[in-house]
C-alpha cells in the first residue's frame, strides 16, 4: 500500500503543479482537477477506505468524457489519455488490504473505458477516400521533348513533370517487384562535417547509364541495369562549418552537340586524375564551395571547353565571400544551349552575405550570357570585373523548370538574409521575395513575378520546382505552371503571364512585430487549392502520457501563436506550418494525361525565437540552420 500511495501522491502532485501552470495560462482546468483528484486517492489508499475505488472510478469516467470531447472517437488521443490511468486502476483493484467494497463498481467502469478506447482504433478518423478515373482526358500531352526510356533532368525533363510514359511496371504487376541491385556510395558523414550533412539526390539516366552525386560532390556513373560503377569523380570539397547544408540533389545533362549517344566506359583510376578533355555532351555538378563542374559523360574527365578546363569559380563578382555561405545544392538548369546557376545564401547568419543572383552562362564555354539579381532586377547585362552584385539579396536555392517553346525559365525564389528581420529589405527585395519568378531565356529580364507571401518573417521560401502541365479547362488548353509552397498553398498560374488559374485571394493576418523598425503585412496570399492545416489548438498537444501532454500544453500556451504568420518574438512564436513546409524541395508530381497532381503533405510545428543581443553569452552559433544564428549585423539574433 505505500508504494501505491506514493505512486499517486507523486503523480498527483506532478498535476497539481503543472496543472496550476496551466491554469495561470489560460489553459485546460482538467490537469489541475485530475490532480487534486490523484491527491485524495493517495490519502485514500492510506487510510484503506472504500472510496478510493469509488473516486477513481468516478474520475475514470469523468476523464473518459473529457478525451471523447477534446479529442473524439480517436485512437491515439484516447489512448494516451487514457492509458495511465487505465493502468493504475490494475493495483488498485488487486489491493489486497484494502476493504473489497468499490471493487465491481471500479471493475465495471475500467472495463467499459478500456472496451471503449480498443474499439476506436475500429474507425479510422483521417482515411480519406477517394478515386482517380481511368479514363484518358488529354490524348497528346505535352511531355517536353521526347526523352525515350531516359530521365535525364531532376524531375525527368524541364518541365518537372515527374511523370513517365513507361508502362512496364502497372498496378497489375508492381506488388511483384524484386531488388534487382543496390550500390554504396561510400560517401559517409565525416567528423569535420556540420549537422545537416544529408543524402538528398535523384539520379539521372542517359542511355544505359545512371548518372548522380553524394553529400560531399562525388559525381557517380553506374550501369543502369546491374549497378556496376563505371567511374567516380571526387570534388574533393573538404569540410566547413560555416555551411548550413552538405548535400547535392542532383546533376544536369547536356545533350552532344552532335546527337551521338554516349558511350560510357568502366574506369578504373580516379576520373579526377585524367587530363581534361573536350566534351561534346556534358554533366554540370554543383559543389558545396561554390564551384560548377563540367564533367564527360562518357569518362568523368574534366570538361577542357567550359570555363577553367570544366570549372567555373561561382563567387566571381560576389560582394561577400565568406567561406561556406554561398553555394548550390540543387541541379542547375540546362536549358536553350545556357547552363543556369542560382545558389542558396545562408539563412540568418549575417546581414552582409553573398548575392542571390541567377547566371545564365553558356553551356559549352561557360562565359556569361546574362545575370538576374532580385535587389537589381533590371540589369541582366553581365557585371564587368570588379563590379558587385546585391548583397544579401533573395535567392533561388531550389530547383527551377523551363519552357522553352515560351522562352521563359521558372525560379522558385527565397528571401533575403536575415529571413526573420525585414527591416533590411529594399522595394526590389520585398517583390521578389518568397515567390516564382518567371525570367526570358535570351536575355534575363522579368517575364512575370507571383508573390506568395508578403514580408516573409518565418523563412517560408519557395521550395519547391515549378511544375508545367497543360490543363484541359473550359477555356480550352491551358498552359499551366503548379507550385506547391512551405505554407500548404498550391498556386496554379498561367505560365505564359502568372495570372491564377485557381482563385487566389488575400486573407487578414496576426499583426504585431517586437523588431524596431519592422512591420507585419496586414493580408496574406491563399489560393483556392490548398492543404493548409487548422490552427493548432491547445487540445492538439501531443505526449505519450498524460504528465508530457501537460507539459506540452504549458508550452503552446507559453508560446505567442495567433495563428498562421503570426509574427517571430522574444517569447517564442509557434509557426505552424513550420519552415520545412507543408511541401519543401520533393514537389510534387503530375500525369498530364489524366490531370492529376500527387503531393506529400507534411505537418511540423516549429518555435521562431528572437534572440537580443544583451551581450550574454548563449553558447555557440551558426551551427545549422535550425540552431541558434548569429545575424551578425542585426541587433537580434534567432532561433
Amino acid at each position: 500500500m505505500i508504494v501505491l500511495t506514493l505512486i499517486f501522491l507523486l503523480l498527483g502532485l506532478a498535476l497539481v503543479a503543472g496543472g496550476a501552470w496551466l491554469l495561470s495560462l489560460g489553459g485546460s482546468p482538467y490537469y489541475l482537477l485530475a490532480g487534486a483528484v490523484m491527491l485524495v486517492v493517495a490519502i485514500l489508499v492510506r487510510k484503506r477506505r472504500t472510496r478510493a475505488r469509488q473516486l477513481y472510478a468516478l474520475f475514470l469516467t469523468g476523464t473518459f468524457i473529457w478525451a471523447l470531447w477534446e479529442s473524439g472517437f480517436d485512437w491515439w488521443p484516447l489512448a494516451t489519455r487514457l492509458g495511465l490511468f487505465l493502468i493504475l486502476a490494475i493495483p488498485l483493484l488487486l489491493a489486497q488490504r484494502q476493504a473489497r467494497s468499490g471493487v465491481g463498481l471500479l471493475l465495471s467502469v475500467w472495463g467499459l473505458v478500456a472496451l471503449g478506447t480498443l474499439a476506436s482504433m475500429l474507425v479510422d478518423n483521417h482515411q480519406q477516400k477517394g478515386s482517380l478515373s481511368a479514363q484518358v482526358k488529354v490524348a497528346n500531352p505535352n511531355l517536353g521533348d521526347d526523352m525515350g526510356n531516359d530521365w535525364p533532368a531532376y524531375g525527368r525533363t524541364n518541365l518537372g513533370q515527374r511523370y513517365s510514359p513507361l508502362d512496364q511496371i502497372t498496378p497489375a504487376n508492381v506488388a511483384r517487384l524484386e531488388l534487382a541491385w543496390q550500390y554504396q556510395t561510400g560517401d559517409r558523414k565525416g567528423p569535420g562535417d556540420i549537422g545537416e550533412t544529408t543524402y538528398e539526390a535523384t539520379p539521372i539516366k542517359i542511355g544505359d547509364s545512371l548518372f548522380l552525386c553524394t553529400p560531399h560532390n562525388w559525381l557517380v556513373a553506374l550501369g543502369a541495369d546491374k549497378g556496376e560503377k563505371r567511374w567516380v569523380f571526387n570534388a574533393k570539397v573538404g569540410p566547413e562549418q560555416q555551411r548550413q547544408h552538405q548535400t547535392c540533389r542532383g546533376v544536369s545533362y547536356l545533350p552532344p552537340a552532335s546527337g551521338e549517344p554516349i558511350q560510357a566506359l568502366v574506369q578504373q583510376a580516379p576520373s579526377e586524375s585524367l587530363a581534361a578533355v573536350a566534351c561534346d555532351a556534358q554533366l554540370f555538378l554543383p559543389t558545396s564551395d561554390a564551384r560548377l563542374i563540367a564533367l564527360d559523360p562518357a569518362t568523368g574527365a574534366r570538361c577542357s571547353n567550359f570555363a577553367n578546363d570544366g570549372e567555373l569559380d561561382l563567387t566571381h563578382n560576389m560582394p561577400f565571400k565568406q567561406p561556406g555561405y554561398y553555394y548550390s545544392t540543387s541541379p542547375p538548369l540546362v536549358a536553350k544551349g545556357l547552363v543556369i546557376v542560382a545558389g542558396s545564401v545562408n539563412d540568418n547568419y549575417a546581414v552582409d552575405s553573398p548575392s542571390g543572383v541567377i547566371r545564365a552562362y553558356d553551356a559549352r564555354s561557360g562565359a556569361l550570357v546574362w545575370n538576374w539579381d532580385s535587389g537589381n532586377p533590371d540589369k541582366t547585362v553581365p557585371l564587368a570585373p570588379g563590379e558587385t552584385y546585391t548583397t544579401s539579396s533573395p535567392n533561388s536555392w531550389s530547383v527551377a523548370s523551363a519552357d522553352e517553346r515560351l522562352g521563359l525559365a521558372y525560379f522558385p525564389m527565397g528571401n533575403r538574409t536575415p529571413d526573420q528581420l525585414g527591416m533590411y529589405r529594399t522595394p526590389a527585395e520585398e517583390k521578389y521575395a518568397t515567390s516564382v519568378v518567371a525570367l526570358n531565356l535570351d536575355d534575363g529580364q522579368v517575364a512575370w513575378v507571383r508573390q506568395f507571401i508578403h514580408h516573409d518573417l518565418w523563412d517560408m521560401d519557395t521550395p519547391a520546382q515549378p511544375v508545367l502541365v497543360d490543363l484541359n479547362t473550359t477555356n480550352g488548353m491551358v498552359p499551366a505552371l503548379v507550385v506547391p509552397t512551405k505554407q500548404g498553398d498550391v498556386y496554379v498560374l498561367n505560365r505564359r503571364n502568372g495570372e491564377p488559374l485557381h482563385a487566389i485571394t488575400e486573407q487578414p493576418a496576426p499583426q504585431g512585430t517586437q523588431i524596431p523598425g519592422d512591420f507585419t503585412a496586414p493580408t496574406q496570399p491563399s489560393s483556392a487549392l490548398n492543404f493548409k492545416p487548422a490552427k493548432l489548438r491547445e487540445a492538439d498537444m501531443w505526449g505519450a502520457s498524460p504528465l508530457d501532454q501537460l507539459w506540452c500544453r504549458i508550452q503552446y500556451r507559453s508560446l505567442n501563436y495567433q495563428g498562421q504568420y503570426t509574427a517571430p518574438s522574444t517569447q517564442g512564436t509557434l509557426v505552424y506550418p513550420g519552415n520545412f513546409g507543408v511541401f519543401n524541395w520533393g514537389s510534387v508530381a503530375v500525369d498530364p494525361r489524366r490531370q492529376v497532381m500527387f503531393g506529400m503533405p507534411l505537418y511540423l510545428a516549429f518555435v521562431s525565437k528572437l534572440v537580443p543581443k544583451d551581450g550574454a553569452s548563449l553558447g555557440p552559433t551558426n551551427q545549422g540552420e535550425h540552431g541558434l544564428n548569429a545575424n551578425a549585423g542585426a541587433p537580434m539574433q534567432w532561433t
